[in-house]
């Protein structure tokens, strides 16, 4: 059995041992609330201190977890990546300097770019030439995903050498509508249409923008992926870099040298806390890559699932790295099992909680819950699709108790506000009450 996980298991010998009376107040707040009876839920409460489960109702069952899926990324990324993500492979031969991507998703992203790169790619006096034709098992989409949402901002396409966030943004400014990167301002189409709505679609196998009305709304702002190519790649950094960037085919060595961009921590608390997809699934290249030396996440699933998830009360299924699968199943105990995984590689509770979203302070649990004189009780990820609401984490009790908690919603009709409020109704009255 993997250390690892062996130390991680013995945390879970006492599993509902001595169940208290206040305890009981718990199950019937869930037993009792008219918002969870109309649907599918399971919850698991464990004790991080005591090393027991508390309570759990359907803990053992299935649920899509929807992004709660980006916690197995985490972990997969603190086992696999370094301190920092690697930018780019590169050699030199000569007057010429050949590269290859790592899967990196922070080259020109809005908000996470460090200019390494780009620095790095501008100041040589080498000729340039990207390696194209990367050996991958990687599709651009995973299993289960939407085909129809492939002009949606929050499903760019998987790519060995991402680049603004594989998207284009088009962003108003006075008279004009604009975008960046500025190679795509030839991309788009005007229409004429009978709506001061402005839209915007893209065609499905190609780089073509229509925009359906000539009248632009103060202060818009969209993004939408672009298709992906070799050839774009090459247009786009030679349009970014003002200089010659050429394309060729040829084989990695086994000795290359690693350019370095971003603390990983920072990519990571970026995904948790705006449930970045994009993100995910790059940083679960990024790890493949790393470890392999060539992009297979497939491969890298199935080795986490066997180095640390098959010891897991229950077994569990993931096919992506960001939830947007439907095909994902886990339970609500794997999740508090990995959540205990998670701390164990990260002791320190100050880096553990800068990884996940602060109740009433930011990310996607900034309105969900109120703070405590302005300080956080809950640090935890969500999970939202349609039909699903999932929210794990750790929560700090008003006496001082540290516990691990899922909350997994499944199979209810309508809106997940009344959900997502409910939930974070019964994890206050638990803040609350002990």
């Amino acid at each position: 059995m993997n250390k690892f996980a062996f130390s991680v298991l013995v945390l879970f010998v006492c599993v509902y041992d001595g169940i208290s009376q206040d305890i009981s107040l718990i199950q019937k707040e869930l037993e009792e609330s008219p918002i969870l009876k109309n649907h599918f839920f399971g919850f698991s409460l464990y004790d991080v201190d005591q090393g027991q489960f508390l309570i759990g109702s359907n803990e053992d069952k299935y649920f899509t977890p929807a992004s709660n899926t980006k916690i197995f990324t985490l972990f997969t990324a603190l086992k696999n990546i370094g301190d920092s993500v690697p930018a780019l492979y590169y050699i030199v031969k000569g007057d010429s300097l050949l590269f290859w991507g790592t899967g990196d998703p922070t080259f020109l992203h809005s908000k996470l770019d460090s200019a390494k790169v780009y620095n790095f790619l501008q100041a040589t006096d080498k000729r340039l030439f990207y390696v194209g034709g990367t050996v991958t098992e990687e599709p651009f989409y995973r299993q289960g995903w939407a085909m129809e949402d492939y002009e949606e901002y929050y499903q760019p396409e998987i790519t060995p050498f991402p680049i603004y966030g594989n998207v284009v943004t088009f962003k108003a400014i006075p008279w004009q509508l604009i975008t960046i990167p500025q190679f795509f301002m030839d991309s788009m189409i005007i229409g004429n249409a009978d709506t001061d709505r402005l839209r915007i679609h893209r065609k499905f196998d190609e780089n073509i923008y229509f925009r359906n009305s000539p009248f632009i709304p103060k202060n818009f702002m969209t993004r939408k992926p672009f298709k992906y190519s070799d050839e774009l790649i090459i247009q786009l950094l030679q349009d970014t870099l003002q200089k010659p960037v050429e394309l060729i085919q040829y084989p990695k060595p086994t000795e290359v040298n690693t350019l370095y961009s971003v603390a990983t921590r920072d990519v990571l608390r970026e995904m948790m806390l705006v449930s970045d997809n994009f993100l995910a699934e790059q940083l679960m290249m990024v790890a493949a890559m790393h470890r392999y030396g060539e992009f297979n996440t497939a491969r890298l699933r199935r080795d986490m699932k066997a180095s640390y998830y098959a010891y897991f009360t229950d077994k569990i299924d993931l096919y992506d790295g960001s939830g947007l699968s439907p095909y994902n199943k886990v339970t609500a105990r794997s999740l508090i099992e990995l959540l205990l995984m998670i701390a164990h590689e990260v002791p320190k509770v100050e880096e553990l909680r800068y990884l996940f979203a602060a109740g009433g302070l930011e990310g996607t649990l900034k309105t969900t819950y109120r703070t405590d004189g302005g300080f956080p009780f809950i640090w935890a990820k969500t999970g939202t699709i349609k039909s699903v609401y999932c929210q794990s984490g750790y929560i700090q009790t008003g006496r001082g108790r540290n516990l691990a908690f899922s909350f997994l919603n499944n199979n209810f009709i309508g809106s997940a506000t009344p959900v997502r409020k409910e939930v974070a109704r019964i994890m206050t009255f638990i803040r609350e009450n002990y």
